[in-house]
């Protein structure tokens, strides 16, 4: 009919469905649509992130604040631990960019040590994030504290050792007059299982077998109380800052109140309905789901990055003349790397 026209295709060159039409292999094709897939999956979390963030009236922490420790150096270097390990994350994804590279080469060496060195890295941020996960918990020396007027308020100073316990009133296994000379951390240990249960009072405290002491301590330092909620749990506009011996005069006017729940520390993962020393709940629901998530896929990068090295080192890939699995491996590691760049973003820096 008038105005109908046929395109007829040479048999030649239409697609017969038996090569890529993209040039990859099936493998790395089935790799992209993965990543695509596990992309949007982070793309909806860190989403969800800021819509709780930004409909949230508490008071959201502030990454420096929160993450500043050092393992074996303690507080004081905001950011430094967590820079640290996003830097050993992105240097194994160098190194194994130069494996990818190595493979091209059929070098089979070169392979071997640069997937070697992407492997310790993995191992070495997966360790960090353990260990950061840890830190988290068991929160600050400090704790968050609730002042008389009822709002709360992060601490930041030197807090000073615990050096003995004198038992004023003998208990179980203690008796009067006895003085207690543990590790300082041992002594803090009980003097915070007191403070949770509010078995502090008046200078005071009563330990786990119902003895009463009291305590020497050294001195703290540079003590800094920042208000950040008011009385209702409300986020300050501007938040205040309590310096030297005020602070100080505050923050143990809570612990001695006797009143449990003037101080928390940490976030309890088992209890995430709990307050936790850092600001509104869903911060920890947050953080321990999606960076969790993040460290599950380094973890699973982790294993396929063993079990092909181990291909790798029996020469399986060498005799097939390609290093193709080497390839889509990296591609999962390029992704894991990526993903917490964002990660990083959203959580510590914003």
């Amino acid at each position: 009919m008038a105005g109908h026209s046929t395109t007829h295709v040479d048999a030649g060159s239409a697609w017969g469905g038996k090569v890529s039409p993209f040039n990859v292999s099936y493998g790395k094709m089935m790799m992209w649509f993965f990543l695509v897939s596990d992309a949007l999956t982070f793309g909806g979390l860190l989403i969800s992130y800021g819509f709780v963030r930004h409909t949230t009236e508490g008071a959201w922490p502030i990454g420096e604040e929160t993450f500043e420790a050092l393992p074996f150096l303690g507080h004081g270097y905001p950011l430094a631990y967590v820079a640290l390990m996003t830097f050993i994350l992105i240097v194994s994804s160098v190194t194994m960019v130069l494996a990818v590279e190595a493979g091209h080469r059929m070098d089979k060496k070169g392979v071997v040590k640069w997937m070697l060195a992407t492997i310790i890295g993995g191992f070495f941020f997966v360790g960090s994030q353990a260990w950061e996960w840890s830190h988290f918990m068991h929160g600050t020396d400090w704790g968050s504290v609730e002042l008389a007027d009822g709002s709360r308020a992060i601490v930041k100073g030197h807090f000073g050792e615990f050096e003995s316990f004198t038992v004023v009133e003998a208990g179980k296994h203690h008796k009067k007059g006895e003085v207690i000379k543990e590790s300082s951390d041992e002594l803090y240990h009980h003097f915070r299982e007191a403070v949770l249960a509010g078995h502090v009072k008046d200078g005071k405290m009563m330990l786990h077998d119902g003895s009463i002491v009291t305590w020497k301590r050294q001195a703290d330092h540079e003590v800094k109380l920042i208000v950040k909620t008011d009385g209702n749990g409300v986020a300050l506009k501007k938040r205040t800052v309590i310096e030297g011996k005020d602070a100080e005069k505050k923050y143990w006017e809570a612990v001695n109140s006797g009143e449990k729940g003037r101080l928390v520390y940490g976030a309890n993962l088992l209890s995430l309905s709990e307050p936790n020393e850092y600001g509104p709940t869903q911060y920890a629901q947050l953080f321990f789901f999606i960076t969790g998530f993040h460290g599950f896929h380094v973890f699973s990068g982790v294993v396929i990055n063993i079990l092909i090295f181990l291909g790798v080192v029996k020469g399986t890939y060498h005799k097939r003349g390609h290093y193709e699995m080497v390839e889509k491996t990296g591609l999962y590691w390029h992704f894991v790397d990526l993903v917490w760049v964002f990660v990083f973003t959203f959580f510590y820096l914003v």
